[in-house]
């Protein structure tokens, strides 16, 4: 795991300024804390910062192989599960390769297969290629976006970058946004439209987009997309054939030359990686390390609703001490959650998810302690149908992204002269409703089955996205690596496919993956609700974020110039409700207003038309 960034100028080699890129570079060195490399050539200039996990002493990147008189150089950040079978299969086609680790194969995958490369990879990914036989650099991102790739053009230079940070570092990058920017902070974020950077100007390579610039110009496309299949299939084949892929998927991503443990909330998608795993780990007579997340006071506070049912440590626990693992609970202190925003907004470059992302931020730098990756449970509700949206109608019939359970909530605390609330709400809407069309249907889709197929369409663009964001983020900025093994394209493929009277047998949600796990956990685990990521639920932290808020206000900052006074007022003094997610209620979004104002500052924003 790394951080890349580079320049790229068919036209003005004096515009690779590589004073000015490694500037850029040293932005990300909490990406890759362990080594760094610059490498220039006639029309490009590359960066790179590497986090060793495989391979540390001869995978130095950027890397630059020989073929056939050619020259081939690459920054990659990543990692890659089936990088021993293409090894071989790269072998057999007479390549010879003087490394162990993924980043060589990589690159030898593009020199032989071109642009199909990408579709061969099983993994996650960002990474360039020079190509100087062909005068070109090829550019490639994984299937779900799980590693970042950010671009922008300054006249013919073209930036890339793993983080936005890294490009507003370079001086003649503005810092700015525009109105569609700011609604889709105000509506959307933490989640964002596929490949819009939210500064304007600034862009995303979409997940699954790969493409060329050259001379010509850059251009992208889609290598990849689910295909919608009408099957046949019992539920009993349905779970046999998941729980195969499961095991693939988690074992896959158990390779690491460096120390490795799994995240164990106690709930079902966790619970199912922690048993894969321990059980590996005990076959080579080893003992899995584990964690589980909690706040300080959470026990004495903690309140039930529809989204946070239970808390999670006691199962955590148990479960832990019945697979044998060496567990660790975290815990976090309510002011360390609420002092930890700032650093929260400048890992992620936009104001994100409140204490969802401070906390999470914590939790991975006593991690890294110990632990250099970790693997996650992330991914599963959004393909396996966990959320209530898959199956509660009010949600699924609002018009809107169903997470967002009150679009206006956030945008009506703000002045509608200069927001206007109702033009960013029906522009928002257009969003949803292009998605809405996209979602890959067939000719024969059951009405149940059509809106399974769009409420996952809908989790994995656009939620799941930004919970990777996030979980990318966090991690990284402690130089700490997160694979996310539901998020394994093929267990994607299959379960899109398979018939919601399975996914939802019995009214039972992710119905299909505890069938599958069926044999992996105990009944206490299997058949527990859904419980998310926890939150503080104490009444130190609100005080504590209150006061942040209070004295931003004081200061002629942006909050002070855009917040309607009486709205926010109405807010503060009124009932705490969940309105996005199921994390987000009333403290968090006093702590999303102190992060916004932030923001603003600290990265200099422009409000511009």
């Amino acid at each position: 795991m790394c951080s890349i960034c580079g320049m790229i100028d068919f036209r003005n080699k004096n515009n690779l300024d590589v004073k000015v890129l490694s500037e850029m570079s040293l932005t990300m060195k909490k990406r890759g804390p362990d080594d760094s490399g610059i490498i220039s050539g006639d029309f490009y200039s590359f960066a790179h910062n590497r986090l060793s996990v495989m391979d540390p002493e001869k995978a130095k990147q950027p890397m630059t192989v020989k073929y056939q008189g050619n020259s081939y150089t690459i920054i990659y950040n990543g990692e890659i599960y089936n990088f021993k079978e293409l090894r071989c299969e790269l072998q057999k086609l007479g390549i010879t390769f003087k490394t162990d680790g993924d980043t060589e194969v990589v690159l030898y995958s593009y020199i032989i297969y071109k642009e199909k490369c990408a579709q061969k990879l099983n993994g996650i990914f960002a990474f360039a290629v020079v190509d100087e036989k062909e005068n070109r650099v090829f550019l490639a991102r994984d299937r779900f976006g799980v590693k970042p790739f950010f671009y922008t053009s300054v006249g013919s230079t073209l930036l890339i970058a793993s983080e936005i940070k890294a490009l507003l570092k370079n001086p003649n990058v503005k810092s700015e946004i525009d109105k569609t920017g700011l609604w889709q902070l105000l509506y959307l974020s933490p989640v964002t439209i596929n490949g819009s950077g939210v500064f304007k100007n600034i862009y995303e390579i979409k997940p699954a987009h790969c493409g060329y610039f050259s001379a010509d110009g850059l251009c992208l496309e889609k290598y990849w997309e689910l295909v919608p299949k009408d099957i046949t299939i019992s539920s009993a084949e349905a779970a046999q054939h998941t729980k195969q892929l499961l095991l693939d998927a988690v074992n896959r991503q158990l390779v690491s030359d460096v120390p490795l443990a799994v995240l164990l909330s106690g709930g079902l998608d966790s619970s199912v990686v922690s048993s894969i795993a321990s059980r590996h780990y005990k076959y080579n007579g080893e003992t899995l390390s584990t964690y589980s997340f909690e706040y300080e006071d959470n026990r004495k506070n903690f309140k039930s609703s529809l989204f946070q049912p239970q808390g999670d440590d006691e199962y955590a626990e148990w479960l832990a001490e019945r697979l044998g693992t060496a567990h660790t609970v975290l815990t976090a202190p309510n002011l360390e959650v609420s002092g930890l925003l700032y650093e929260a907004v400048k890992a992620r470059d936009i104001p994100g998810q409140a204490d969802i992302d401070s906390s999470l931020l914590y939790f991975c730098s006593k991690i890294k302690e110990r632990h250099t990756v970790v693997l996650s449970g992330e991914c599963a509700d959004e393909i396996f149908g966990g959320y209530p949206w898959f199956y509660r109608k009010e949600m699924l019939e609002s018009g809107f992204f169903p997470w967002v359970h009150s679009p206006k909530v956030r945008a009506g605390l703000f002045k509608d002269e200069i927001i206007k609330v109702d033009e960013g709400f029906d522009y928002i809407s257009s969003i949803y409703k292009q998605s809405i069309a996209e979602c890959p249907l067939t000719n024969e889709e059951s009405p149940d089955m059509k809106t399974a197929r769009i409420a996952t369409w809908l989790s994995v663009n656009y939620f799941m996205t930004s919970l990777l964001e996030r979980k990318d983020r966090m991690s990284m900025y402690s130089g700490l690596e997160v694979r996310v093994p539901f998020a394994d394209h093929r267990i994607l493929e299959f379960v899109y496919n398979v018939p919601w009277s399975i996914k939802f047998e019995n009214s039972v949600e992710k119905a299909l993956l505890r069938k599958a796990a069926s044999e992996l956990l105990p009944e206490r685990i299997l058949y527990r609700k859904k419980s998310p990521y926890p939150k503080t639920h104490s009444p130190v932290y609100e005080q504590a974020v209150r006061n942040m808020l209070e004295l931003r206000l004081k200061c002629d900052g942006i909050l002070k110039e855009l917040l309607d006074t009486k709205k926010l007022s109405d807010l503060l003094e009124g009932e705490n409700q969940t309105w996005f997610g199921q994390l987000m209620s009333r403290p968090q979004l006093i702590a999303w207003l102190v992060q916004f104002d932030f923001w603003f500052e600290h990265y200099g924003v422009n409000i511009v038309d």
